[in-house]
């Protein structure tokens, strides 16, 4: 047998080649991806685009694919009006900044404005991506806790800017998570205080209950002042990749320097804007998944568990005395939820009425012995 077909590639182990020092010994990112019967750990939404959607959506990859030898529109200048014409308060295309799902939008940002010397500030327990955000983009990372209850207040963000003195101000509501709000007005007065650029992530908007009491209101008064959102969660769109932000045109232009050519395909851009033509459908069951989130949020507190009060699709609960045990449990009764968070709390997101009830009926059996919960 000859070297070729013998051996792929040369024998090297990932510890002899010069991989940056910051990056020795990290794990990539993700949640665990197994097959079981319910999934409930990655907030995604349970219900698919439906039929009428899917065939338009395969109408429009076909069209793409008619011209799949040419580059996409590299500034996705459709799909950015469709957006702005979605979220409404007086935007256009020239406020919206779209690409490879919130992710990496937030990785334009720091490319943009973060990076060697300078600081982004968040506020703990957040979105565990957001370190690795900073990291892969050379930015100092960070943090001040936040109150007891998991919520934000002015004087508590104004007080860590202060002291942190960051270029980057990273505010998440919903909160990843915890699932509780900042309100728009908390947003508003921390804009008045602050000189800094002011990210909000509100990529859980549209399951809060009032979505549209958001922090785009505010975007007309504040030019430092950035508003990031998926399409993943409420849209059902979590394989299609989109994620954007509204922001001053000043704002876009600065994602527009650092964005690799061509990042966004033509398939993914006429996905996307098929989702948005048919949003009404698209959005119909978000208000069910929020009843559902609210209604799990309940039977957990008469279950005797310690829930934070969640405005978006998923609730963090515990506290147990084991948590990656009662997480293995769960998993092996074939319900797969989110082992994340703060010390002794899990996470689940709302699923379908059939996954709700396999969550309980998971989970009873184990909160009905003593010692499993910390009192």
């Amino acid at each position: 047998m000859s070297r070729t077909a013998r051996t792929p590639g040369p024998g090297i182990s990932l510890a002899e080649l010069p991989l940056r020092p910051e990056l020795v010994g990290a794990e990539p990112y993700g949640a665990p991806q197994l097959d079981v019967p319910v999934r409930l750990n990655t907030n995604e939404n349970p219900y698919p685009p439906s039929a009428r959607a899917r065939a338009h959506m395969a109408r429009e990859v076909e069209r793409a694919a008619g011209s799949i030898n040419r580059y996409p529109d590299r500034e996705a200048l459709a799909l950015r009006a469709d957006l702005a014409a979605y979220l409404g308060f007086g935007l256009d295309s020239s406020n919206i900044w779209v690409a490879n799902g919130s992710n990496e939008v937030m990785t334009h940002i720091l490319q943009a404005f973060g990076g060697p010397g300078r600081t982004v500030l968040s506020f703990t327990p957040t979105y565990s991506m957001y370190p690795e955000y900073a990291r892969n983009t050379h930015t100092r990372y960070v943090t001040a806790p936040r109150r007891e209850d998991h919520t934000l207040d002015a004087e508590l963000v104004t007080a860590a800017v202060a002291e942190h003195r960051p270029d980057v101000l990273l505010i998440t509501t919903p909160n990843n998570p915890t699932g509780t709000l900042t309100p728009v007005k908390v947003i508003e007065e921390v804009c008045e205080r602050v000189d800094c650029l002011v990210v909000v992530d509100e990529a859980y908007q549209e399951f809060t209950e009032v979505p549209e009491d958001s922090s785009l209101a505010l975007l007309a008064r504040f030019g430092r002042l950035i508003v990031t959102r998926t399409m993943s969660k409420a849209f059902a769109l979590a394989g299609g990749r989109v994620g954007y932000l509204a922001a001053a045109p000043a704002v876009v232009d600065a994602c527009r320097i650092v964005r690799l050519p061509y990042h966004m395909s033509a398939q993914t851009q006429a996905i996307a804007r098929v989702a948005l033509a048919h949003r009404g459908e698209m959005l119909a069951q978000v208000q069910a998944l929020r009843e559902e989130c609210q209604g799990m949020q309940e039977w957990m507190r008469r279950a005797g568990l310690e829930v934070v009060p969640s405005q978006s699709n998923f609730i963090l609960f515990g506290r147990f005395a084991d948590r990656h045990g009662v997480w293995q449990e769960i998993l092996d009764a074939g319900v797969l939820v989110r082992e994340v968070g703060p010390e002794g709390f899990l996470r689940l997101n709302a699923g379908t009425p059939d996954e709700m009830r396999a969550f309980r009926e998971a989970i009873g059996p184990i909160l009905a012995r003593p010692g499993v919960l910390v009192r």
